[in-house]
């Protein structure tokens, strides 16, 4: 295996190389457990990661639990109506709190009983009167900086983080249109793949693959040659759009939807916040993938689909169309994961090389170089391919 001197100095050669004579990344890249490493110090403990929707914890008590590295952590609306996170690790025996997803009045330790408000402060810690200078009310959970955006929650270990407000607002002109916040949650479901998590982030964030991986499910009605790409490169995002024909299952608006005009009523956005949260954006509908690796080949993986205000109004069984929506990505899914989970076995493979790239795949390029900047500390950017005509 090469030394991570040599592993960084082939990553900021493939960003720094124009996307047009660019190839993927070599299989040492996404093999190593000494990068991997240097992935979970340098990008997951510094960037911002999204757990959810804020629609996932709609009243005060609602919680959901996530991790970043080796942080478990958990988001709980409270009782003033913020979403807070938390560290997930009772203050006592460093047990797991909460587990999951729910509702609770307070936050009970399985093990000893000690208890804690929605703000995170101790309430309750039985049979510890008799603890010289024990103070109940002094102790807190220790709190994950949260941000909110666009119905995101975004938290991150790093205090020093720009805001990701601050970072995502180019974004807010292309999305904005959507109204995503007002999107209603259908479905939450994770998943534990056998593949290391940049396999996976590079085939979500492409539609080179849609119509033959997905020629079943999302690939179908999607004109690959209508797609765009931005006319700037960003540090914290990258975005592209399409469009879908009428012979689609999903992505056009629905007939009461007055938010959307001309071509945005049958034009979806795949935006990707790095390091590890993408979403596709259409007007009927929009589901998001959220990545952290759980080691160098395994990989967490959160599937949230949610739906427009103007869909669930005019659905008679909102369960069963929440089910069918469920089924119908968890082949999507299932689709995906036979795809990425091989390609992580052939990086083994002796004569496995990368091949030269697609233009559809220029977003890949753009995430060769925010891996090069967070990682080698590359100073460059990416090339432009195709530019996206936002006023349109």
């Amino acid at each position: 295996m090469a030394t991570i001197d040599a592993l960084l100095r082939e990553l900021v050669e493939r960003a720094s190389t124009p996307p047009e004579r660019a190839t993927g990344l070599p299989p040492a890249l996404y093999r190593s457990a000494e990068l991997f490493e240097l992935e979970r110090e340098r990008i997951f403990a510094t960037d911002w990661l999204c757990p959810g929707r804020s629609a996932d914890v709609p009243k005060p008590g609602d919680y959901l639990t996530f991790s970043i590295n080796d942080q478990p952590l958990f988001v709980v609306r409270g009782a003033d109506g913020a979403i807070r996170a938390f560290s997930n690790v009772c203050l006592h025996r460093m047990t797991r709190l909460l587990v999951g997803s729910g509702n609770c009045r307070h936050i009970a330790c399985p093990y000893h009983g000690w208890t804690y408000d929605l703000s995170g402060r101790l309430v309750g810690a039985p049979h510890m009167n008799r603890t010289p200078a024990f103070d109940t009310g002094a102790m807190r959970l220790p709190a994950i900086r949260t941000e909110l955006r666009e119905g995101w929650i975004y938290v991150t270990l790093n205090p020093d983080a720009v805001s990701i407000g601050r970072q995502l607002a180019p974004l807010g002109e292309v999305v904005g249109r959507y109204a995503m916040a007002d999107y209603v949650p259908l479905a939450v479901q994770d998943y534990v793949w056998n593949t290391n998590w940049k396999t996976l982030v590079e085939n979500g964030f492409e539609g080179y693959h849609l119509p033959v991986a997905h020629r079943k499910t999302v690939g179908t009605g999607f004109p690959m040659t209508d797609t765009e790409f931005p006319a700037h490169s960003h540090d914290a995002f990258s975005f592209q759009v399409f469009s879908k024909d009428e012979t689609s299952r999903y992505g056009i608006a629905h007939p009461s939807n007055k938010r959307l005009e001309g071509r945005w009523r049958s034009t979806s956005v795949l935006p990707f916040v790095y390091p590890a949260h993408m979403y596709v954006l259409a007007p009927d509908l929009m589901w998001y993938l959220s990545i952290r690796p759980k080691a160098l080949g395994q990989v967490h993986v959160r599937l949230g689909i949610t739906a427009a205000p103007e869909v669930m109004a005019s659905v008679g069984d909102r369960d069963a169309f929440a089910r069918e929506r469920l089924a119908f990505f968890d082949e999507v899914c299932a689709e995906d994961r036979a795809i990425v989970e091989g390609i992580y076995e052939n990086l083994s493979a002796p004569l496995a090389r990368p091949g030269r790239m697609s233009w559809l795949e220029r977003g890949l390029h753009e995430f060769f170089g925010y891996l090069a900047r967070r990682l080698a500390g590359w100073s460059g950017e990416a090339a432009r391919g195709p530019t996206l005509r936002v006023a349109s």
